[in-house]
């Protein structure tokens, strides 16, 4: 399915929610002057709520402060990483809401956790649950999309070793990946026809797992051939060559995460070029939300806003 045909089969709100919140965004310096007659100004940006924390342990914010943050900062959004949610505020979730509303803020994203790399059926059948509680949170904060995972297999003793490996790890004994992508397949499946209910369009990212290469991200979102499940595009998920792994993935994009490392990263930094990467997504028609994802070791007062001064600037206009 091509991009065009993907829009028109959908409703007009987030579209109109994009389009608005694009109109308030600014822009870089003189962007004005060279924007051609009837243009969007850019795309909207947005803040997930990992780049306040980064699973530090001085620096985990609730929600509703990330909220406020974000709207002191400038932002048009929040993207939300569910595990980030205290106890509280999962209880008022409409206060959440409001919180966003009051401010000016948008809820543009939900990014979960799961695995379906298992050869345990129930292990499966529990991600495949606890998935779709997801999206019907997601529902219930007017989210438009969330970010899904394949799972990885657990063979690397930590994240930071999964890390010193270049997201490369070997499968469990007696298995290959090839045995995994059918459990993938099939556990996205079961969750499409809450998805599809819901409203909430699933995004696979290029994350760790069987989502470590463009080819599969691919063979799953192919197979699955739904509406409801797209690609998530982080751009920081490709360690080597980058930009023309990026674009393989960006003609089914539906959300895209911009990766920053000022002071270092906490893993790896990398130096990415995002008017090159602006350009390709131009290319491919994407006019929908950049989620900043800061990764870096200084300080998020001074980081984000820096970071969001970089992403206006490279995504002053959309296609």
């Amino acid at each position: 399915m091509h991009r065009r045909d993907f829009l028109n089969m959908t409703t007009g709100s987030a579209v109109s929610l994009a389009a608005g919140a694009a109109l308030n965004a600014g822009t870089a310096r003189g962007a004005d002057d060279a924007r051609p007659p009837g243009a969007r100004r850019g795309h909207p940006i947005a803040v997930s709520t990992y780049s306040f924390w980064r699973f530090r342990d001085d620096s985990k914010l609730s929600i509703a402060a990330c909220i406020d943050q974000a709207a002191d900062m400038g932002f048009d959004a929040v993207e939300v990483l569910e595990m980030q949610i205290e106890p509280g505020e999962r209880q008022a979730l409409a206060a959440l809401k409001q919180r966003a509303l009051v401010n000016g803020i948008a809820l543009c994203g939900l990014s979960t956790h799961q695995g379906f790399v298992s050869p345990d059926r129930e292990i499966r059948r529990q991600n495949v649950a606890k998935t779709i509680a997801s999206i019907e949170l997601a529902y219930q904060l007017g989210i438009p999309t969330m970010r899904v995972n394949t799972g990885r297999w657990g063979t690397s003793k930590t994240f930071d070793e999964l890390m010193q490996n270049r997201g490369l790890e070997p499968p469990l004994p007696g298995f290959k990946d090839d045995d995994a992508f059918p459990w993938v397949i099939d556990s996205l499946h079961d969750c499409l026809p809450t998805a599809e209910k819901c409203g909430v369009t699933l995004g696979l990212e290029n994350h760790w797992g069987l989502g470590r290469t463009p080819a599969g991200v691919l063979r799953i979102v192919k197979a699955i051939n739904s509406p409801w499940l797209k690609v998530t595009l982080d751009t920081g998920n490709f360690l080597e060559d980058p930009y023309e792994k990026l674009e393989q993935l960006a003609p089914d994009a539906v959300f895209v995460q911009a990766k920053t490392y000022y002071g270092g990263g906490i893993w790896y930094t990398l130096e990415l070029d995002y008017p090159r990467i602006a350009a390709l997504l131009r290319r491919q028609h994407y006019r929908g939300w950049i989620s900043l994802e800061f990764e870096g070791r200084e300080d998020y007062r001074t980081a984000i806003p820096k970071s969001l001064d970089l992403l206006r600037r490279a995504f002053a206009f959309s296609a």
